[in-house]
């Protein structure tokens, strides 16, 4: 579910109103006498509620509750219909939407095409018809355009802004198109080229407990420092998540290892609200004699991740 967020607030608001809907239904297959149709709503009562309880937790990933409540409304649903075939079919909007809503656009079309034959098995009068093998493939393409077009003006705006979507840094791409011209530039003219990996290891914290704005202002705190205390032509750019690369043309160890100082120094006097101490984990990279581009990247992203896991 990479690059599909939905604000924790919202999700939150989701959960609560499934879970009540669910309530709300199983009540009223109660009260109507439909005592054998209980126990799959009572079930996904249950789970929603867990779903609700995993959703507020600490250190948890979001895919978790998304997937009981995308579970739950599919097997509602399909349940519903297979016990009460005069349901109207309108229903079976609901479990295709959703998974559009909370799923990536990709993991959304290979879910509905993989349950896809599951809505020909139902005992819906209609479920055999051309008509409705059309209006279900309408109702998916129709889903489907929305995030579509969001990725594709997603994809068109990476390509033409060279920063970051969430901070004053370079994109991974631009910042490793400028990085190979800086190898290539110090190979050339004999000079001497530093790069600095910094990470930020509360990043991930400060949004599963304080939200999104809580992550946009540690990103924002971090370049904001570094880029007041570097030159004009040093380079930072977002290399993942929660890592930063500060390219330093013409730039010696000694020389690297004094920036690293001066932005550990810097870093961590800035307090914020939320998390507090902004902590910032920093080390140095150099070029090899003779090290290609390639394996040279390759060991920036190795000391990314060796700063991920320490």
């Amino acid at each position: 579910m990479t690059e599909h967020r939905l604000p924790k607030r919202l999700m939150t608001l989701v959960y609560s109103a499934s879970l009540a809907i669910m309530t709300t239904y199983t009540l009223w297959l109660y009260a109507m006498g439909h005592y054998g149709d209980l126990l799959v709503p009572m079930f996904m009562t249950l789970l929603l509620l867990t779903a609700l309880l995993i959703h507020h937790a600490q250190g948890l990933k979001p895919y978790l509750p998304r997937a009981i409540l995308l579970m739950s409304t599919y097997a509602v649903v399909l349940t519903a219909m297979y016990y009460q075939p005069t349901s109207s079919t309108l229903w079976l909007g609901l479990p295709i939407a959703a998974a559009f809503l909370l799923l990536p656009l990709w993991g959304a079309l290979c879910l509905n095409i993989f349950i896809a034959p599951l809505w020909w098995v139902l005992p819906s009068p209609e479920g055999s018809t051309l008509s409705f093998t059309l209006g279900m493939l309408a109702l998916v393409l129709l889903l489907a355009l929305p995030p579509w077009e969001h990725a594709r003006r997603r994809a068109l705006l990476r390509a033409t802004d060279p920063n970051d979507s969430e901070c004053n840094a370079y994109h991974i791409d631009t910042l490793k198109e400028r990085l190979h011209n800086e190898f290539q530039r110090a190979a050339m003219l004999n000079k001497r080229l530093a790069v600095l990996v910094l990470h930020l290891p509360q990043l991930d914290m400060a949004e599963e407990q304080f939200g999104h704005r809580a992550q946009i202002a540690l990103l924002s705190a971090l370049c904001s420092e570094v880029n007041s205390r570097c030159r004009d032509h040093d380079l930072l750019g977002r290399a993942n998540n929660a890592t930063f690369w500060l390219v330093l043309p013409d730039t010696s160890e000694s020389g690297a290892l004094l920036v690293r100082e001066r932005l550990q120094r810097a870093l961590s006097r800035r307090v914020l609200v939320e998390t507090g101490q902004l902590d910032t984990r920093i080390t140095l990279c150099l070029p090899r004699r003779k090290e290609s581009f390639k394996r040279y990247v390759q060991r920036l992203e190795a000391r990314s991740k060796a700063l991920s896991d320490a």
